[in-house]
């Protein structure tokens, strides 16, 4: 059994905003921009599940620029699916049947102050994973029709041959409340950064020193404390 942990969502990088956070720890998951402009829904388009539009968690002044920007929807908990052609994740076609994939985001606290900090919002307990083209057409289309590097054919038939998938079974989850994984810290110059929180690190490990989780490849825990790992997941649901 094989445990990761993965950064996805919306950041200062990629969207310019954090997450929002809730008062009692519930979010939204807001989504990266959509860098292939295939996709037609957008920020003030998609309704999130507590039912405002994405955009509204936009500070207003940059409504007018992200309002038509469209969304790239992925990870998708509806039918837990995730995708990516990137050298980065390549390593998570290795993953397994039965391994987990937990994912993690930066978020911010909405209409209160919270600094921003990364949390865990969910996991995928793994059913299948694998590059595209190792997958017959009628798997793709019966487990992965909802992903979004699936859902335009262009972009699939563009980014098969290096696009890895993975796809979660009923027994994965999306969090009501995320997990504030981070502490602050500093990097090598001496400039703050989050880094991987030293209770979560008696959990997950603390991957040979490198407790950068700001934005890094995917992390995977030591098989030594898979187990716990995953007890931990199952506590957050």
């Amino acid at each position: 059994m094989q445990v990761v942990l993965l950064r996805v969502g919306i950041d200062t990088g990629s969207g310019g905003i954090h997450g929002p956070l809730f008062r009692d720890n519930s979010f939204e998951f807001l989504w990266i921009p959509d860098k292939y402009n295939v996709e037609q829904r957008t920020y003030s388009s998609v309704t999130g599940r507590y039912g405002r539009k994405l955009i509204e968690y936009f500070p207003p002044r940059r409504r007018p620029q992200m309002e038509r920007c469209p969304v790239h929807a992925d990870p998708e908990f509806d039918t837990f699916t995730y995708g990516d052609p990137t050298q980065p994740k390549a390593g998570l076609r290795r993953l397994q049947p039965g391994d987990y994939l937990a994912f993690y985001c930066g978020l911010q606290g909405w209409n209160f102050e919270s600094a921003p900090a990364l949390y865990l919002i969910g996991y995928f307990h793994v059913q299948l994973a694998g590059l595209a083209a190792s997958f017959q057409e009628r798997e793709i289309k019966r487990n992965f029709a909802a992903n979004a590097h699936v859902r335009h054919k262009k972009l699939y038939y563009q980014q098969k041959e290096k696009l890895v998938l993975v796809k979660g079974s009923e027994s994965s989850h999306f969090f009501r409340r995320a997990v504030k994984i981070s502490e602050p810290g500093l990097d090598r110059a001496g400039q703050p950064m989050p880094i991987l929180s030293k209770r979560m690190q008696t959990i997950f490990g603390n991957f040979d020193g490198r407790v950068c989780i700001k934005r890094s490849p995917p992390r995977w825990v030591a098989p030594e404390l898979t187990k716990k790992a995953v007890a931990f997941l199952k506590s957050c649901e």
